[in-house]
């Protein structure tokens, strides 16, 4: 699977020489970022249309990050070459037959003017070809208890201007309400600049660690495969510079790495999670997350020694798409896979179903297979819409003609093939989903503000204050649907009860915070203002 349009071997040592010169002029505050006004005052030397430009920025920033880095700036300027040869512009230009490596530079008109007047120092290359991009001035924001003033002037991305939000305004209000304790703990800079996830969960032995071979097409450190439970706990397949497998602990513990929050689990689960790391172009887009078997029949006796549902939906919470795997002779949805399902209420959008090793089942059997799963997950996804269901073999054996067929085989190939399409859109959406999941975020803090503040509210100021607590607790759902009530809530948007009804135990509700209506508006004007303004200065400086 290539995710890139044009991957960088496809430009020769010369022709990267000259754009990493012309990179570097063009990056005007050699933060390895071009932005908008960088690109608008540079590409003008082109003499291509306004129109050509927008396209040329649109396919570069595929990813729409708000900024092209040396890879996009490669892609941008074989685009602008390729235009000023009379190629129309389109998405499918670079994935053609022209042969990208004898590609010209294009023609820039007094570049060559202006390179000789500015002795802008050069960024070396790395061994991929990217520029070596200076410390990133936004993980040291978040370095400070404090919440710090973060100058609009050092957001250079969408990625950056969240990162501001959040510390600014968003953080404020969590810390306050103890979001954090309740909910999700903090966000850190690694959150924000993590690899799009993809999750597999599925019962033992329904292809989840071959599901993630087939499409790396090789091993990875820590693969195990076989017909019992083989894999027994979590890893993260993730790039690396060697081929290595990292303990949770450590894992847990690396500011660079997104998974910090996963301590509140403890050292049972720790000791049952792991990272491989590998070098490997797929995985500089995409992490997996390879989850242990579900559970079913009398295994689901034994009982984990941590918080197997908890740790999904914190990881749900995270991924960019989830994949739940079965597979024909596995369409049973066992307790414990039943509450993982119902864990990843409010990731719907994210969920897509697998029906691996299809082609161990007639054409017939299949359509009766299908319709079990169907009724299946109808009981568990309480969703009135139609969750998309991939079928295939998802493994690097030859499809089993002799069961399937020929219609059988036509028609997995034709499921792979969506299945790799929806993958492959991930990297695209990801800013995207960032955006999403933050707003997502804020909505969730300010209510659990309004539910803490209310509690607050309605504590006795003297006497009784340990029943009234415990009256308080016990009526959950009502004390919800006052607060619903009061602020015009969607009722939808409230977190579960019972969770939230255990966490509540360990605290004193008297030392809750009373509401601070101004947090509040704070966080309203970031959802209403703030947010479309950011988006709007990293659009398409074309549009």
């Amino acid at each position: 699977m290539e995710f890139d349009p044009v991957p960088i071997g496809s430009c020769s040592k010369e022709h990267q020489n000259i754009y990493q010169n012309w990179f570097s002029y063009a990056d005007s505050d050699g933060d390895g970022r071009i932005t908008g006004n960088d690109a608008t005052k540079f590409f003008s030397m082109s003499n291509l249309s306004r129109q050509d430009l927008k396209q040329v920025w649109a396919i570069a920033d595929s990813k729409r990050q708000g900024y092209l880095g040396f890879q996009e700036f490669i892609i941008a300027m074989q685009l602008v070459s390729l235009a000023q040869s009379g190629h129309p512009i389109t998405h499918d230009l670079l994935s053609s037959d022209v042969d990208l490596k004898d590609l010209k530079p294009p023609t820039l008109e007094g570049l060559d003017v202006l390179l000789a007047k500015n002795k802008h120092k050069q960024k070396d290359v790395d061994v991929n070809g990217s520029s070596q991009l200076q410390p990133s001035l936004s993980s040291s924001w978040f370095s400070s208890k404090s919440t710090k003033k973060v100058p609009l002037s050092s957001v250079t991305s969408i990625i950056d201007g969240l990162k501001r939000l959040y510390i600014q305004k968003l953080k404020p209000l969590e810390v306050t309400y103890r979001f954090n304790d309740f909910v999700s703990p903090l966000l850190t800079n690694s959150d924000f600049d993590a690899k799009p996830m993809v999750m597999l969960l599925g019962q033992y032995s329904t292809g989840k660690t071959t599901f993630i071979k087939h499409l790396l097409k090789c091993s990875y450190p820590g693969a195990h495969i076989g017909p019992e439970p083989t894999t027994d706990r979590f890893v993260v397949v993730m790039s690396g510079s060697d081929a290595r497998s990292i303990p949770g602990n450590t894992v847990a513990v690396q500011a660079d790495m997104p998974f910090s929050g996963l301590t509140t689990f403890g050292t049972a689960f720790l000791s049952k999670f792991e990272c491989s790391q590998m070098p490997h172009p797929l995985l500089e887009h995409i992490t997996f997350v390879d989850s242990p078997g579900v559970l079913s029949g009398e295994k689901q006796r034994t009982q984990r020694a941590y918080d197997f549902t908890g740790v999904t939906s914190w990881f749900a919470a995270k991924c960019d798409l989830i994949l739940l795997l079965f597979d024909p002779h596995k369409l049973d949805i066992s307790d414990e896979f039943n509450r993982v399902i119902s864990s990843l209420r409010g990731h719907d959008d994210k969920i897509r179903v697998v029906l691996n090793k299809a082609d161990q089942v007639d054409t017939q059997q299949l359509m009766r297979v299908y319709g079990a799963l169907m009724w299946s997950l109808g009981k568990v996804l309480n969703t009135p819409e139609v969750i998309r269901v991939y079928i295939g073999s998802f493994n690097d054996k030859p499809v089993n003609n002799a069961v399937s067929g020929p219609i059988g085989k036509e028609l997995f190939e034709k499921e792979q093939e969506d299945l790799l399409s929806d993958l492959k859109d991930i990297p695209k959406a990801a800013c995207d989903r960032r955006i999403n999941e933050f707003v997502k975020r804020a909505r969730a803090a300010k209510i659990h503000a309004y539910i803490i503040s209310h509690l607050k509210k309605e504590m006795p100021a003297m006497m009784g204050k340990a029943k009234a607590q415990q009256k308080l607790i016990d009526n959950l759902a009502g004390e919800f649907g006052k607060v619903q009530r009061e602020f015009h809530l969607p009722p939808g948007d409230f977190p579960n009860v019972e969770h939230f009804r255990e966490s509540l135990r360990g605290y004193n509700i008297d030392k809750f915070e009373k509401l601070k209506p101004k947090m509040i508006q704070v966080v309203d004007d970031m959802l209403a203002y703030d947010i479309p303004n950011l988006l709007k200065n990293f659009k398409n400086p074309y549009d």
